[in-house]
């Protein structure tokens, strides 16, 4: 089986916010290409979320672990044109604020709001999709249990997105890794890898942050 019709099987909700991001990127009328890209890219992004989110509330751990074992390796590779595309939105984001100083205070405002439903849907799409990772990581090497790749405070063996999504998500929003031992080589790449992505994103977070206080105040 070829990876592309692999990807199509097991991330259905990828293509389908695949498809809805370029159907709004083409057909929701803007001034700039740039802009075209951002609202494609915030249609897509937030299709992805909703939907993805649905399903691992849904979710238990016996599902988790199915949905995990169905993956391979070119989960590595969503991984990375995921992660790259949320980095390049940051640079898209400051081009377009850079080009953005006309237009009066309520153009401002929507600008800034812009902004900043695109950084936070960026962010939480990294926290999202390193969830999906990290359980396909766990599960694809639990066979003895007690050396799992992830040592869970409570001593949980059969964790479900909830606790992927604490983990995850920890190390968004501290870069650091809390109270979940990390047991694994591969398993510490992976956490490396997302600590410098989030740290990216939140000093961009918080110098866009600064700047548009700053437009405000002025």
């Amino acid at each position: 089986m070829s990876v592309a019709r692999h990807i199509v099987q097991v991330h259905p909700r990828l293509l389908v916010a695949l498809a809805v991001g370029l159907v709004a990127g083409f057909l929701i009328p803007c001034e700039s290409l740039i802009t075209h890209g951002l609202i494609g890219w915030n249609a897509g992004v937030w299709t992805y979320l909703l939907t993805i989110w649905v399903m691992m509330y849904r979710a238990n751990a016996a599902d988790a672990k199915r949905l995990a074992e169905a993956e391979d390796e070119s989960a590595q590779l969503v991984l990375g044109m995921v992660s790259i595309a949320a980095v390049a939105s940051l640079v898209a984001i400051l081009l377009e604020l850079a080009g953005s100083s006309k237009g009066g205070a309520d153009h401002h405002l929507l600008r800034y709001a812009f902004t900043g439903v695109t950084v936070f849907g960026s962010w939480f799409l990294i926290g999202t999709i390193f969830t999906l990772h990290y359980a396909r990581l766990f599960y694809a090497d639990d066979d003895d249990p007690d050396h799992l790749p992830l040592r869970f405070a409570d001593g949980e063996k059969n964790p479900d997105y909830w606790d992927f999504l604490y983990f995850a998500f920890t190390i968004g929003v501290a870069v650091q890794t809390s109270d979940v031992g990390v047991a694994t080589r591969e398993m510490r790449k992976t956490v490396l890898a997302q600590s410098l992505i989030c740290f990216v994103f939140n000093a961009a977070i918080i110098g866009l942050s600064i700047n548009i206080a700053a437009g405000l105040a002025g």
